[in-house]
């Protein structure tokens, strides 16, 4: 007796693009665009970090009022510095934001398509990075102007309203737009390098909120003079006025890097990280 077998069924295989169409990067942009929007967890991540920023500011600044009323302080408060939570909390959200456009990818399997459509990689992680960075750029500036505007509705009387016809003030409130935009971009790019969402996100994390805590705490001279270079410490100087940064100086009479030199070291961690990813994801299967 004989046993009738099924035939051996061929591997599956990514389609190919349609002949004579050309994957250009435009293209991969708004593909990006709509992949990054289908997802759920992208318009809560942005909605938690806009009313994170708003709710902190306000929270801050009645905080800061309160307590120069118990004082009986007769001296202004600084408004800017209500817009010191924004570097703290708002790159939360958005790192895990950064991770997941390419780590979901990875996961889904979904990766190999968009691969096989430009099979040269690495435009498809520029437009995903491009996407990333102008979303999360444009919602962050949202939300610091919201906050701002709210303040000054809400606290303008009593003096707390941040001056908008001071450039110092504006590159400040821009500067937190940049910095969480950089802790986004950050975080993608260890997505990139490690494909998967666990590890890229507590990596992330780790490095913001784990490493200051620790330099600072080992009582180790070299460990202690390398905190201004960290990504979050030294990316977060741009979101200081020059008047602040000299005041941090004074108080803690260590290497304090002026705000564009701390933004510059963020964008080299940034450099860096990401040609490490577009080198391995060039070499590695998908």
């Amino acid at each position: 007796m004989t046993t009738a077998t099924s035939p051996a069924t061929a591997p599956a295989t990514l389609p190919e693009p349609p002949a004579g169409i050309h994957v250009s990067f435009p293209r991969l942009l708004r593909s990006e665009w709509i992949k990054m929007w289908s997802l759920r967890s992208t318009t809560w991540t942005l909605a938690i970090t806009a009313v994170v920023i708003v709710g902190f500011v306000l929270l801050v600044t009645w905080g800061m009022l309160d307590a120069r009323d118990v004082m009986g302080d007769t001296d202004p408060v600084n408004p800017l510095e209500a817009f010191g939570a924004v570097p703290y909390l708002g790159p939360t959200a958005v790192a895990v934001l950064g991770a997941l456009v390419i780590t979901g990818e990875h996961t889904t399997g979904m990766i190999r398509a968009s691969f096989a459509a430009a099979p040269r990689r690495l435009p498809v992680l520029w437009a995903k990075a491009t996407v990333l960075a102008v979303v999360v750029f444009v919602v962050t500036a949202l939300a610091v102007a919201v906050a701002a505007v709210l303040q000054s509705l809400v606290f303008g009387s009593e003096g707390a309203s941040v001056d908008l016809g001071e450039p110092q003030v504006v590159r400040a409130l821009v500067g937190n737009a940049l910095y969480v935009t950089g802790i986004a971009v950050l975080a993608f790019g260890l997505g990139v390098l490690m494909r998967h969402s666990a590890a890229a996100i507590t990596t992330t994390l780790g490095v913001l909120l784990v490493l200051p805590i620790l330099f600072s705490l080992i009582p180790w001279k070299p460990l202690q003079d390398l905190t201004p270079y960290l990504p979050n410490v030294a990316g977060s100087q741009i979101t200081l006025t020059d008047e602040m940064i000299e005041q941090q100086a004074s108080f803690t009479g260590s290497v304090v890097l002026s705000a564009w030199e701390g933004f510059g070291v963020l964008v080299a961690y940034l450099v860096v990280v990401l040609a490490a990813g577009a080198w391995l994801t060039r070499r590695r299967d998908a």
